[in-house]
């Protein structure tokens, strides 16, 4: 095995027992921010959950983040220090590959929230069937504030179908993130709980239900949902897309996350 290989399994962390699968983010160094190694993996557990290739018989797959400080605080920001604007495309597509991945897995999932849900992070809770949180959680994507980039709209598209488009734009024009209060009256989560470890409890306490349901209503149920959300097709956004990664403003941001300043936007 490669020693690219083993950093990522050491970054993602999964194990199964009973039928419940758990992938643990597990950077907390870096409050488990992304890499594409990272991505990769998630979308391979996800694409065998529940078939017949599953050596481990899964029922439910639980996400959640080491340590204290998140679940995930987006994706990796060095992976972005020389991106084109094709890069940008191609970044987008994988992302949006490995969401509809988990969106599309064949057992249900749930995100177990703590701390900062951010960038690529909030994007994989949204994917998830269910989402609770702890009382420490931040939600959101400060893109406008940090890096100068967009998001896809198929993301926008998955954070308004959970949040309603008013506080999508209240949260990207502001780039503020929404507090634990909020995501629960937003319904971003369905439960609030005390703590990081109260949510990991509760989250196998769930999924242990779910696993002792009717599977095949479940299954109806997951993939009736995504035959809705597929009923309207996407518009094209790669021109929206390439507007930012591939601007001058996205370099500077990425440049002034490094040297840990603020950036100075020039709209182009």
């Amino acid at each position: 095995m490669s020693s690219a290989a083993m950093n990522t399994e050491d970054e993602l962390l999964y194990s199964a027992k009973d039928g419940i699968g758990h992938i643990v983010l597990n950077r907390p160094h870096r409050r488990n921010a992304m890499t594409f190694g990272m991505y990769d993996r998630i979308k391979d557990i996800c694409a065998r959950a529940g078939t017949a290739d599953d050596p481990d018989g899964l029922k439910v797959l639980i996400f959640s983040g080491g340590g204290d400080a998140a679940f995930a605080a987006g994706t990796d920001i060095s992976q972005f220090r020389t991106f084109t604007s094709q890069d940008a495309i191609n970044y987008e597509t994988m992302i949006d590959d490995v969401l509809t991945t988990i969106e599309s897995c064949r057992v249900p999932t749930i995100a177990a929230l703590n701390g900062f849900c951010t960038g690529g992070g909030a994007a994989i809770a949204a994917a998830s069937d269910l989402r609770i949180g702890s009382r420490d959680l931040k939600v959101g994507a400060p893109i406008a504030r940090t890096l100068g980039n967009c998001l896809a709209i198929s993301n926008l598209g998955r954070f308004v179908r959970l949040v309603g488009e008013a506080r999508v734009k209240y949260m990207l024009l502001t780039a503020t993130l929404i507090d634990a209060d909020e995501a629960a009256s937003s319904g971003f989560i369905s439960e609030l709980l005390d703590d990081r470890d109260a949510v990991l409890a509760r989250a196998e306490e769930m999924a242990r239900g779910i696993s002792e349901l009717a599977p095949l209503t479940l299954d109806a149920t997951m993939r009736g949902l995504q035959r809705l959300r597929e009923t309207v097709p996407l518009p094209d956004d790669h021109d929206l897309v390439e507007q930012c990664f591939g601007s001058a403003d996205f370099k500077e941001g990425v440049s002034a996350f490094f040297e840990k300043r603020k950036p100075d936007w020039k709209g182009a």
